[in-house]
């Protein structure tokens, strides 16, 4: 059993599956620039980096593309006005984060945050409008901090903020990008079989647990 007094959450595939909402307005960007579209299952290995990776990888159809900086540059407005806009509109909550979440904030004297790249004015909309921002104690988006995950930073400052030592902490995430900056934060880490990792299986990272629901965190956090 895991007896941390943090766990700090991610949001893009282990909160929330934002994908719907990230492939429509992908979509709709190459639709303005006269390009092809590019669909939800390619979007899906593409999201985790923030909305600047995201539209670089829709230009190219490539995880590792780098478009023209004119063409990236027309299109990187396009898309922020459209995610503005279509935020929330089909992001949902995963099954057993309520469940979840629940259970962390009925552990006595555990802290409960939230370390997302997504940046503050998406985050945050999207987390009010799915009715969780009041969940956490802190909120830290990608654009907070000079730096964000895999960088230790956002995590270690949260722990600051919140006063819990690096190693009393835990996170919970789904990409290799949390796992990294667990590690180099020292922080225990557990992670989600459904999120986005590019297609590869995060175990390939080797976290400290997997799961398939939150609704397992229960089985794995002490409480006592």
């Amino acid at each position: 059993m895991f007896k941390p007094k943090m766990v700090l959450i991610d949001v893009d595939g282990t909160l929330v599956d934002s994908v719907p909402d990230l492939a429509f307005c992908v979509d709709e960007m190459m639709k303005q620039l006269d390009m092809p579209v590019r669909g939800e299952t390619a979007v899906r290995q593409w999201v985790g980096n923030g909305v600047q990776r995201l539209v670089e990888r829709g230009l190219t159809n490539d995880l590792d593309g780098m478009p023209e900086t004119a063409l990236f540059e027309r299109a990187m407005p396009i898309f922020m006005d459209l995610y503005a806009e279509n935020t929330s509109k089909r992001s949902r909550l995963y099954d057993g984060v309520l469940e979840g979440l629940d259970y962390l904030q009925n552990c006595k004297g555990l802290k409960v945050g939230c370390v997302t790249n997504k940046a503050a004015q998406f985050t945050h909309p999207l987390l009010q409008d799915l009715g969780i921002f009041d969940r956490f104690e802190i909120v830290i988006s990608g654009d907070t901090l000079p730096e964000k995950k895999p960088h230790p930073l956002p995590l270690l400052h949260a722990a600051d903020a919140l006063g819990v030592k690096p190693e009393e902490s835990l996170m919970l995430g789904d990409s290799k990008s949390d796992v990294k900056a667990a590690r180099a934060a020292g922080f225990q880490i557990i992670c989600m079989t459904y999120g986005y990792n590019h297609g590869e299986d995060i175990r390939n990272y080797a976290p400290d647990a997997v799961i398939d629901s939150m609704a397992e965190l229960s089985n794995l956090i002490s409480c006592t």
